[in-house]
């Protein structure tokens, strides 16, 4: 065949090629480019659904700057992130646990996963019922040692620990299992030179299996670091007003507020781009410190 011939056969390819990826990249550009640069200029709107756009510029973002309910909600996000160093930290020792071959290990994976698989609202439910002040599971354990009820989420002090320990214990299943499946990739080579050397359980830990999970860990931050920023459901069931002193709102939670039950949708979308552009830079942040700590 002619190079003219071959050359008219690699048009027609990438013609059909292209006809391929057609649907995606309309997909791509009705349901997610073109609503987010319609949002940017939503943002820049005061629009409250019912009647017109009035472009203001950028007067929602610096209202959102000098506003002290924004500060607070974006505080308490960040506050929220603690649980993930600790929830990294039980899901680590799980993982190890039960990569030793524990008796009944899959019965145990399953009642660990099962949080994961079920629905939000009906766990926030069951939790804010354990939460409770004068009947909930909780105090009632705290009082067999002796402990005064704890007002959970009716207390500025202790209403944020409430929601950690819920987002805690309900990702724990996902990150032990990566853990798991991580744990089952290190080499027993590692471990059978380690124990002719003479390496206890926690040397092996910590020289071995610590620094060969931290490619899962650093996967396990960045996700962690995108949901926790994004925290709603657990808030809007426990707290419905934000919580004592708007001590338990989330900046997702501010947006929903402003957006649909003060029908500000311009400033709600600006806090949104607010959001976006915190969870852009934490996740580069990662990226950028994880050649000082993560081991390939």
């Amino acid at each position: 065949m002619s190079k003219q011939g071959l050359s008219r056969l690699s048009q027609k390819e990438k013609w059909v090629a292209f006809l391929f990826i057609l649907p995606l990249l309309l997909q791509f550009a009705i349901f997610l480019f073109g609503p987010l640069m319609y949002s940017l200029y939503i943002s820049m709107t005061d629009w409250n659904i019912f009647g017109n756009k009035t472009f203001i510029g950028l007067d929602n973002y610096i209202d959102m700057i000098q506003n002290d309910r924004f500060w607070r909600a974006m505080g308490n996000t960040a506050f929220y992130l603690i649980g993930i160093p600790i929830g990294l930290a039980i899901s680590m020792v799980l993982a190890v646990w039960m990569n030793r071959g524990i008796p009944g290990i899959t019965f145990f994976r399953f009642l660990i996963y099962l949080p994961v698989v079920s629905s939000i609202v009906a766990i926030t439910i069951l939790w804010q019922w354990m939460y409770n002040y004068e009947f909930g599971l909780i105090n009632h354990v705290l009082s067999n040692f002796g402990i005064d009820p704890i007002n959970w989420l009716n207390n500025r002090n202790w209403v944020k620990p409430a929601i950690i320990i819920l987002g805690v214990w309900r990702g724990l299943g996902v990150s032990t299992i990566f853990y798991l499946a991580a744990l089952q990739n290190i080499p027993k080579t590692l471990y059978e030179a380690a124990d002719i050397d003479g390496a206890n359980f926690l040397s092996k830990f910590r020289h071995i299996t610590m620094p060969l999970l931290t490619p899962m860990t650093f996967f396990l931050i960045v996700t962690g670091v995108i949901n926790t920023m994004q925290i709603f459901v657990e808030i809007q069931i426990m707290t419905p007003a934000g919580g004592p002193g708007y001590s338990s709102a989330s900046i997702v939670f501010y947006i929903w507020q402003e957006g649909f039950q003060y029908n500000a949708l311009g400033y709600a979308s600006a806090a949104s781009w607010m959001l976006g552009l915190m969870i852009f830079i934490l996740t580069i942040f990662n990226f950028a410190i994880q050649k000082r700590w993560v081991h390939q």
